[in-house]
């Protein structure tokens, strides 16, 4: 690939990424004031960005996460960390897709 394509891409990538969070924003506007997007854009852009960053090492985690329920959690930590191949992991059984399948309960299930 070259340099010109590379970051032709990029800027793709980088635009749909633009146009997701925009589209929320459209969705959030009747709940939120103005002054108060700041308070869930970015915070929502994180949370999305490292669970697409974990994303691939999900089942590996949930796994690991069952295999040592009972261990030390300074042992767990560990192990958990090296199956997400990251120094941060993630336990939860839920990921966008599924939060997004159940629209009635999305906050509680986010919040679980």
């Amino acid at each position: 690939m070259t340099e010109n394509q590379r970051n032709a891409q990029t800027s793709i990538n980088v635009q749909k990424q633009a146009n997701l969070i925009w589209n929320v924003a459209d969705i959030i506007r009747g709940l939120y004031k103005p002054h108060e997007y700041g308070k869930v854009i970015l915070p929502m852009t994180v949370i999305k960005r490292l669970h697409d960053t974990l994303l691939p090492t999900r089942d590996k985690v949930l796994e690991a996460s069952e295999k040592y329920k009972n261990m030390n959690d300074a042992f767990r930590h560990r192990f958990l960390t090296q199956a997400s191949g990251y120094p941060f992991y993630n336990t939860s059984v839920y990921t966008f897709d599924t939060l997004l399948a159940d629209p009635a309960n999305i906050e509680p299930t986010f919040r679980t």
